[in-house]
């Protein structure tokens, strides 16, 4: 889930909102949970997986709804129900996550599936102008409980919290190549033949894999909600986690954290490199120490970061073209993103020596 504070959701005819059968789901809530009816949705800026809603009930009370984007999905894509057990499982656990209302699946109320969970107050630092308002030691703590609060994800106990079944634990890397070769070829707008050399590479050079943990699968700075104190308050976008291999969480967090003194750091928005925030170096050093793990393989982990990013990017591309992401406040450069794409193939190839 990316959310932003209320005052950047965008403003809403109240009884017709794009993504959002306001009647029924109106309904259905007032039925299935505690929210106090009637209720105001907004769209959230920012999301490009799934759509995320602010709700407020009659009472004031804010909750966040999540529903997959509109039109064609790509198989096994977008799971909600996915997304809600995992939060409901993490609910007792040190991860902090948001809790949750309720789960829809009869699709007649809204076309697909949705859940509903309670807002979460805090700060998403998800560009360099939210960044640049936060303190040098805040930054720095955020470094520092972003790789706490992976370490305790990859503590979980998966039996315990009742996901032992969520999926297989062996063979995680094969089946991240299947599952993103097959996905780029679903949603590719272009031709890019440094993709399947990229994969050839990873195929054939797989370490010997961490014992499986559940893995997250998108965990950044991003998509996690933080304090003012720069301490985690909730992990959000459950949308890709599984049970697999714990080093490439480390390696898809560095592939988001942009760091100067890295000339194939990632291209996002160069928050991360401002003062205060750890180097890719330090955050990796950290998870180490904390895990009693070598870091031999993490340009491997960085690489498949990459080419993944890559898969993922042009599903996300394409869903734009094709309308699929819903009217949202928040422009977006499509050439500049386009653009991004190969580029993170080429980042992917030099990690691997390629």
């Amino acid at each position: 889930m990316n959310t932003t504070p209320p005052g950047s959701a965008i403003q809403s005819d109240p009884s017709k909102v794009e993504g959002i059968d306001v009647a029924r789901v109106t309904a259905w809530l007032g039925e299935h949970t505690p929210i106090t009816l009637p209720l105001n949705f907004k769209l959230i800026a920012g999301g490009r997986s799934n759509m995320t809603f602010m709700v407020t009930d009659a009472s004031g009370r804010r909750f966040v709804l999540r529903r997959p984007p509109l039109g064609k999905l790509l198989p096994s894509a977008h799971d909600m129900a996915r997304e809600h057990r995992l939060m409901s499982a993490l609910a007792d656990t040190p991860v902090p996550v948001p809790r949750m209302v309720g789960l829809c699946q009869d699709e007649s109320v809204n076309e697909r599936d949705f859940y509903v969970m309670h807002f979460l107050d805090g700060i998403v630092v998800r560009d360099v102008g939210v960044g640049e308002t936060l303190t040098e030691p805040v930054r720095r703590r955020m470094s520092h409980t972003l790789i706490e609060t992976l370490c305790a994800l990859h503590r979980v106990d998966v039996d315990a919290v009742g996901l032992g079944n969520l999926a297989k634990r062996e063979g995680y890397i094969e089946r991240q190549l299947k599952r993103w070769s097959g996905q780029w070829e679903q949603s590719k707008t272009r031709e890019l033949p440094l993709f399947d050399q990229v994969r050839d590479a990873l195929a054939s050079r797989m370490p010997e894999p961490s014992p499986a943990t559940i893995a997250h699968g998108d965990y950044r700075l991003s998509n996690c909600m933080m304090s003012p104190q720069g301490e985690v308050a909730g992990v959000l976008d459950w949308e890709l986690c599984t049970l697999g291999e714990p080093m490439a969480d480390l390696g898809g967090l560095l592939g988001y954290w942009h760091d100067p003194s890295d000339p194939i750091a990632g291209g996002d928005p160069a928050t991360t490199g401002l003062a205060g925030f750890l180097s890719q170096d330090e955050m990796a050093g950290l998870y180490a120490e904390e895990m009693k793990v070598s870091l031999a393989t993490v340009d491997y982990y960085r690489g498949f970061a990459q080419w993944r990013l890559a898969s993922i990017g042009e599903g996300v591309y394409a869903r734009y073209l094709g309308g699929q992401q819903g009217s949202q406040d928040e422009a977006i450069d499509l050439d500049a993103y386009q653009a991004s794409i190969p580029r993170r193939v080429e980042r992917a190839a030099r990690l691997l020596g390629l």
